[in-house]
């Protein structure tokens, strides 16, 4: 039965074909037998297959290869990490002791200074997360090898383990945290790299490396790798975070009636249809209007056909706009929260009634402000633990 079926199906996809040719007055007949179409076929099939399993083979070696050459080198560099070590410690334990010290200096100030005081006191598996260091059976291994070799030095030895298994366990639950960041701001519909690149610190000045405070060559453990990775890891996290706290998420008004969307509607002075760059809220007049998220005032006065109105600016080109308003409570050039008051309600400018006009522009552009209003409760969560983790930050 299933022969039979597979024959009936070759015999729809390759039927016997007749072509007509003339030439100088005469008609010829070729015909091309279903065997010849399907030996044609076949061989097509052959290659092809022959083809894709050559590329195959050729990638999966090329893997291998690199899988081994990556391996070779790791071991290579824990091995000379190892033996950098023992004859640090054996050359000077005073020196030693000099740098785990600066390095214990450097992590409570990339604590506190990323994450909060609070943290710096704390200990780490409570603020940063259970994350498990990814070597630290690695740094045990050389804290044993040295504490055999350089009793003295035991002590010293597993200090600089623990400093090791601590910067990782901050490393990975820093990445997770800006890996949640990400996924949050692309629920925005923002990209996370220009955020990042937005709210990233301004930083400067003079080069002064960290070093040992012993002699020169004597000893000195350098700054391992690991901490660099940190700090360029907890620089990420922090400037996505930041950028996400400024994107706005909180509601412009108090107990918010939608009366009018973003999009084309029938305009109400002249009836012909016309584009509303953002959302209407009903309320009582005088009723507070608050920033949706924190920012610099960069307009609050009077501006065509919105009336008295008021302009934050949140970074990475985004900037919220508050129209119509009965009264304006900020400056220019103010820093507001999330959540502050800007003025009351009214309905000055081009307006019908009182109500509170609302824009949420992204380079100068409209944008519906409704995905930015009714974001899903774990991108809200997400954005108040970076938001209290900043705030903390800063003070």
């Amino acid at each position: 039965m299933v022969r039979k079926r597979i024959t009936d199906t070759l015999a729809q996809w390759f039927p016997d074909r007749e072509f007509f040719m003339r030439s100088q007055g005469q008609i010829k007949f070729v015909k091309v037998s279903a065997r010849l179409q399907m030996t044609v076929a076949g061989a097509f099939a052959a290659a092809f297959l022959l083809w894709l399993l050559v590329t195959l083979a050729m990638l999966v070696s090329q893997y291998s290869i690199s899988a081994e050459r990556m391996a070779l080198v790791q071991k290579q560099a824990q091995v000379a990490s190892s033996a950098s070590r023992v004859a640090a410690y054996r050359s000077s334990v005073n020196d030693v002791a000099a740098d785990l010290e600066e390095r214990q200096a450097f992590l409570e100030t990339i604590v506190t200074s990323y994450i909060g005081e609070q943290a710096a006191s704390e200990d780490a598996g409570a603020v940063v997360g259970d994350a498990a260091a990814d070597s630290s059976d690695e740094a045990d291994k050389t804290a044993r090898k040295i504490s055999a070799l350089v009793p003295e030095a035991a002590g010293l030895a597993r200090m600089e383990a623990r400093q090791i298994a601590f910067v990782e366990k901050l490393t990975k639950a820093a990445s997770l945290r800006a890996t949640s960041a990400e996924d949050a701001i692309r629920k925005f519909g923002l990209n996370p790299d220009s955020v990042a690149r937005a709210s990233a610190t301004a930083q400067g000045g003079p080069f002064i490396p960290l070093k040992s405070k012993g002699k020169k060559g004597s000893g000195n453990l350098g700054l391992d790798p690991r901490f660099t990775t940190l700090g360029q890891t907890l620089a990420r996290m922090d400037a996505l975070e930041r950028g996400l706290v400024a994107i706005p998420s909180g509601s412009p008004a108090l107990a918010p009636a939608i009366t009018s969307g973003f999009g084309y509607r029938r305009d109400p002075f002249t009836g012909a249809a016309a584009l509303h760059s953002g959302i209407d809220f009903k309320g009582a007049h005088g009723s507070s209007i608050l920033a949706a998220a924190q920012g610099k005032v960069v307009f609050a006065g009077v501006k065509n056909g919105y009336g008295n109105c008021v302009e934050v600016s949140h970074g990475n080109g985004l900037v919220t706009r508050y129209a119509h308003l009965s009264s304006i409570g900020v400056r220019t050039g103010q820093r507001v929260d999330k959540g502050q008051r800007l003025g009351g309600m009214g309905s000055t400018g081009r307006s019908t009634g009182t109500h509170l006009h609302f824009e949420v522009r992204h380079n100068d552009r409209a944008m519906n402000p409704r995905p930015f209003l009714e974001a899903n409760r774990d991108v809200l969560k997400i954005q108040a633990v970076a938001e209290q983790r900043t705030d903390d930050s800063t003070r």
